[in-house]
């Protein structure tokens, strides 16, 4: 299934894709995409339901985060092979793991909006990994039970505020507007292995990311077995699992983002995303 939220932001309401790529209606059935909605048993009553029976959402309708009542984003740096190499970094012995703030949640195709300050804008196309059920010292075996579905993150960067002042990454990671989910989550099942799908990213229609998650350095049941013995993962929570090479602070001279222009990134089989920078106006 690919389950979603549509409408105005902060008015969302819970939708799902039907097989002809029409956006049904789901608020008769769930509150919304959320923990209740995230379980097992949440999943298995939706996937007994007709779609067609569901109301058809207007064309164009807003599409949301996919996933509401998240408790933390968790992210991984320095992920993938290449990206290491292009950052000049050595691969890690472990993962790398730092915060987005929940408040940088936003929707697949809302604006980029540069934060006060910004010089250093950089973009990051990443899979999400949406968690459905509590995970707490989860061995690598039992991982996927934990795991409701997947995501397009685009992890957007301030790279002066993440790397050339003092304390951790979490403030280039976390102003509002950097963490568009969407467009919508596809649950695990459609994902028979998550390390081996096309991953891309390009700015005004420049490609500059184009990998696979096969380049991880840690796969996905590495990253959810890690995070789990550090903290309780709860249903809902989104981890980021790393960016490929070809992000604007591994080239020369660095295209950092700058209003106007608009990223359109995606994953095989989760979907795509548009977003257009913004300045930001108080």
């Amino acid at each position: 299934m690919k389950l979603l939220r549509f409408g105005p932001q902060g008015h969302e309401r819970p939708g799902l894709l039907d097989g002809n790529g029409v956006v049904r209606d789901l608020s008769g059935v769930v509150a919304d995409i959320d923990p209740a909605t995230l379980t097992d048993e949440g999943l298995a009553r939706l996937r007994a339901l007709d779609p067609e029976r569901l109301a058809a959402v207007p064309e164009g309708a807003r599409l949301g985060p996919c996933v509401a009542g998240v408790s933390k984003v968790v992210c991984v740096g320095l992920n993938y092979r290449a990206h290491a190499a292009e950052s000049g970094m050595a691969e890690p012995a472990e993962p790398v793991l730092f915060m987005k703030a929940t408040t940088s949640i936003s929707g697949p195709n809302d604006p980029v909006i540069a934060p006060k300050g910004s010089t250093k804008l950089d973009w990051e196309v990443e899979l999400g990994i949406v968690i459905g059920k509590t995970a707490r010292y989860v061995e690598k075996a039992d991982v996927f039970d934990h795991i409701a579905g997947y995501c397009v993150v685009n992890d957007v960067s301030e790279r002066a505020f993440q790397i050339e002042s003092t304390g951790q990454w979490v403030k280039g990671k976390s102003a509002d507007t950097f963490c568009p989910l969407g467009p919508w989550m596809v649950t695990r099942d459609e994902v028979p292995d998550p390390q081996a799908l096309r991953l891309w990213l390009e700015v005004d229609g420049k490609r500059w990311q184009d990998s696979t998650t096969g380049d991880m350095i840690f796969t996905v049941a590495d990253i959810v077995s890690y995070i789990s013995r550090f903290m309780t993962l709860l249903p809902g929570d989104i981890i980021a699992t790393g960016t490929p090479q070809g992000v604007a602070l591994g080239q020369k001279p660095q295209p950092w983002l700058k209003p106007g222009q608009t990223m359109r990134l995606g994953i095989e089989g989760l979907g795509e995303q548009q977003q257009t920078v913004q300045s930001y106006k108080d």
